[in-house]
């Protein structure tokens, strides 16, 4: 009888889908509505925000490139520029966004084709969406692609943060007027391959699991080779590279619209960042929603592979009746349990 001990920690039935948002999901970034609500300028916003970097660094100061927009946000919001500008509006103006062509539709399919193919089914074979960003969770979460996502990560603010000395107060005291004032999650394109570690292990699920503790392969909940990650450009290359170096699978998507981006993700392609790319076209039938959803689909080929092997390697054949004292007797055939499997992850 099989140990506790010899357990595994998940099943490793799991495939996730892992997207970027801002120019991969929506055209441009979410921060949009925000400025419209409060009539703010976002070219300026956006030039002022880019110029941060080298103005700080002349004073000494290093900041980062991916999150200083955060620190802008609360200067205006300091300023008066945000007046009353708290998670929930974020979240409402989240449901403002707009999102590519075949979204959030693709997402369900997605999950829909997974359990229509009786093999997968049998094993029980399940996809999850993840949403990883530097942009602002409460709006993703406000967004019509949330209900479809398993967890999203992103920048988050605090709005009324405890004051000096709460320990020993009996009792809180909290503003009426909630307004956000301090960053409580940053989510710089370095720091996005902490989440993909914590999907890997499953801290995300088991948060008595740290994400920096060390864990065995076939102990992690969501093995990378069963991760497909798609983001828009350069700015992901660390998420891009510690998939791909790990056996998962990359996708980028451009703006039909814009050479630019379409000659960016080329020389990702030349790079060996990703495996392909396409535009940022969900519907069906179009490049994009064709692959994803191939290799969504080659994924879970894989994992069904896998476990037949591992029945076979470790299920032993039926016991067969002898003939008695008769030791000319010809052996039986080998049976079927004997047959040789195919193994897609030998490369002989």
């Amino acid at each position: 009888m099989r140990s506790m001990a010899d357990q595994t920690l998940h099943r490793q039935n799991i495939v996730a889908c892992i997207w970027d948002f801002d120019k991969t999901l929506i055209n441009g970034y979410m921060e949009s509505p925000l400025f419209r609500r409060f009539e703010i300028d976002e070219p300026v916003f956006w030039e002022e925000v880019n110029a941060l970097p080298a103005l700080y660094k002349n004073q000494g100061i290093r900041v980062s490139p991916d999150t200083v927009y955060l620190n802008h946000i609360l200067t205006y919001a300091r300023r008066g520029y945000f007046p009353g500008l708290n998670n929930a509006l974020l979240r409402q103006l989240g449901s403002e966004l707009s999102f590519f062509p075949g979204l959030p539709s693709f997402f369900q399919e997605l999950k829909e084709v997974v359990r229509s193919q009786p093999e997968f089914v049998r094993h029980d074979i399940l996809l999850e969406h993840y949403i990883v960003s530097t942009g602002l969770a409460e709006m993703i979460r406000g967004s019509g692609i949330a209900p479809f996502v398993e967890e999203i990560y992103g920048c988050e603010f605090i709005e009324q943060p405890f004051a000096p000395g709460f320990i020993s107060q009996k009792e809180l005291g909290l503003d009426t007027e909630r307004e956000i004032c301090q960053i409580g999650t940053m989510v710089d394109n370095t720091i996005k391959t902490r989440f993909i570690f914590e999907i890997n292990k499953g801290t995300n699920k088991n948060p008595d699991i740290d994400v920096n503790a060390m864990i065995a392969p076939e102990d992690r909940r969501v093995p990378i080779p069963h991760m497909l990650y798609t983001a828009d450009g350069p700015s992901d290359v660390p998420v891009f590279s510690v998939v791909k170096r790990y056996g998962g699978t990359t996708f980028a998507v451009y703006n039909p619209r814009n050479t630019e981006e379409f000659a960016q993700n080329d020389r990702l392609l030349q790079m060996g960042r990703i495996h392909a790319y396409g535009p940022a076209d969900y519907k069906k039938q179009s490049s994009t929603h064709l692959w994803i959803r191939m290799h969504v689909l080659q994924i879970c080929e894989h994992i069904v592979n896998e476990r037949e092997l591992a029945l076979a390697r470790k299920v032993s054949g039926p016991p067969v009746h002898l003939h008695g004292e008769d030791e000319t007797a010809e052996a039986p055939a080998p049976g079927p349990q004997q047959a040789e499997f195919f193994d897609p992850t030998n490369e002989g």
